[in-house]
């Protein structure tokens, strides 16, 4: 008879050893359950990589109206989400509009952008990613964009959400 602080399948006991459950084995069984999931879940959450192809080829044009959406059904107006497109991308009015008629992807939206210099003042979580730790520029550039979305639907004051000095 064997009784184990930790569960036994896990430290490898022959079959024929007979495991006591107690509460400590149950116990360490959950802890090391959770020390899995944070080693193998979210070592797989940072890992981008199956969305990062997915990002480039997506039409900014189709994405657009969702953010329009967004802001409007937060009491926000157009004006200002293409205030904060532009203070990222540096795209006026007409640049976004002959970029949205043409239906550039994000890939094409972002390669032609001159981003802000003060776009790594971007921090949080978005679509559960924390924007500053991504690893791929161009998927790090669209959530920056998302970020920047959310905190103007949400209702944060423009001088924060340009990152002024």
């Amino acid at each position: 008879m064997y009784i184990s602080g930790k569960p036994h399948s896990l430290l490898g006991i022959s079959k024929n050893s007979v495991c006591i459950p107690t509460f400590r084995c149950c116990a360490n069984f959950f802890c090391i359950l959770v020390i899995l999931y944070k080693k193998i879940i979210m070592k797989t959450m940072n890992d981008t990589s199956g969305h990062d192809d997915r990002i480039a080829k997506m039409s900014f044009a189709s994405v657009y109206p969702h953010y329009v959406t967004k802001v409007e059904k937060k009491g926000r107006t157009i004006k200002e989400l293409h205030q904060v497109i532009e203070w990222l991308t540096g795209y006026n009015e007409k640049k976004l509009n002959e970029l949205i008629a043409e239906k550039a992807t994000f890939e094409t939206f972002f390669k032609k952008a001159k981003i802000n210099p003060n776009a790594h003042l971007i921090t949080g979580v978005i679509c559960g990613y924390r924007v500053e730790e991504l690893t791929n520029k161009l998927t790090q550039q669209v959530r920056y964009l998302d970020k920047l979305v959310d905190e103007l639907a949400k209702g944060r004051k423009m001088e924060k959400i340009l990152r002024t000095v």
